[in-house]
């Protein structure tokens, strides 16, 4: 496919990054992709293992050489780098192209607003729902995106054409892309992606210290593992994530906190009709779930089948 950008800059080529580096080197959609971040290892791996093609260590020369750049560090450091990059990017007569990757939108709109004066219009905020428990530039994989969502936050200040170009950015790495407020963005990943997180870190945590922790680990089961997993992801990033999103996390901890009060009474007083009606919505709204994850999977797999 003809490529849309001639040099795409990721700034913090983990496995998020990394893994955008790949798609879109594997896509055509940008000829040539640099990295920049502080820890030259991390970007000379990524020369050795083809994911960039080149890298600098001076921010502003490799902000020189862009045409579109992609901010994927973690959240907070995000919106801090936004702060760096704005106001050099503000001196050019032609600005390229900005998004990002990362799960919180609000703090990175706040941070521009305050850097440029409002909204700049080719900055447009974005944010891949994929992931791993896996980090780093050796964890990537260029079909990281495929059949996922990709949410961006567009505002009225925006160029269309820049809006127009990191859609497609996002499409050529086979993601579904769906637009939201910023308000709306950071509300639903509140209660479907930060709140899961909080309640496996709190309750591996509680078990751990349990007097009975061994033993409660030694005989867990399968449902242990599998609510547990997302528990081994990078304590510093959802601390971050909790951070930048404190208002909206804290609103979905709130409603989970008085619905699990409702259950815990339904037991304490053997309410066994407001146990079933409470199991019985959760299993369907579950099965629901999996019926769109499953949809998902098999357009996953037919996308990779399809000749590229």
């Amino acid at each position: 496919m003809t490529a849309r950008i001639d040099t795409t800059l990721i700034i913090g080529l983990g496995l998020i990054g990394g893994s955008l580096a790949r798609a879109l080197r594997s896509s055509g959609f940008s000829r040539r992709v640099l990295g920049f971040g502080h820890r030259e290892a991390s970007l000379a791996r990524g020369v050795e293992l083809g994911v960039i093609d080149d890298y600098s260590l001076d921010l502003e020369q490799a902000l020189a050489a862009a045409d579109l750049v992609v901010i994927a560090t973690p959240t907070l450091v995000a919106a801090q780098m936004l702060e760096r990059v704005l106001p050099l990017l503000k001196a050019r007569d032609s600005m390229p192209i900005v998004t990002d990757v990362a799960s919180v939108k609000g703090n990175l709109q706040q941070a521009a607003v305050a850097t440029w004066g409002a909204m700049p219009p080719r900055l447009i905020l974005g944010h891949p729902i994929a992931g791993s428990e896996r980090s780093g530039v050796e964890a990537s994989r260029a079909d990281l995106f495929v059949s996922h969502r990709v949410i961006l936050t567009p505002v009225p200040e925006n160029d269309l054409e820049a809006l127009s170009l990191v859609r497609d950015m996002w499409h050529r790495t086979g993601a579904e892309v769906v637009d939201m407020s910023v308000a709306a963005h950071d509300a639903v990943l509140a209660a479907t992606s930060h709140l899961p997180h909080m309640l496996a870190y709190a309750l591996v945590d509680a078990l751990a210290q349990s007097p009975l922790g061994d033993d409660i680990f030694r005989f867990a089961a399968g449902g242990f593992r599998d609510f547990t997993r997302i528990a081994s992801s990078d304590p510093v990033m959802w601390r971050d994530i909790a951070i930048a999103n404190r208002s909206a996390l804290l609103k979905a901890i709130d409603q989970f906190s008085e619905h699990l009060a409702q259950l815990r009474d339904a037991v304490a007083t053997e309410d066994a009709e407001s146990m079933l009606q409470t199991f019985s919505r959760a299993k369907q709204a579950r099965d629901e779930f999996a019926t769109m994850l499953q949809a998902r999977s098999q357009a996953a797999d037919q996308h990779l089948a399809e000749p590229k």
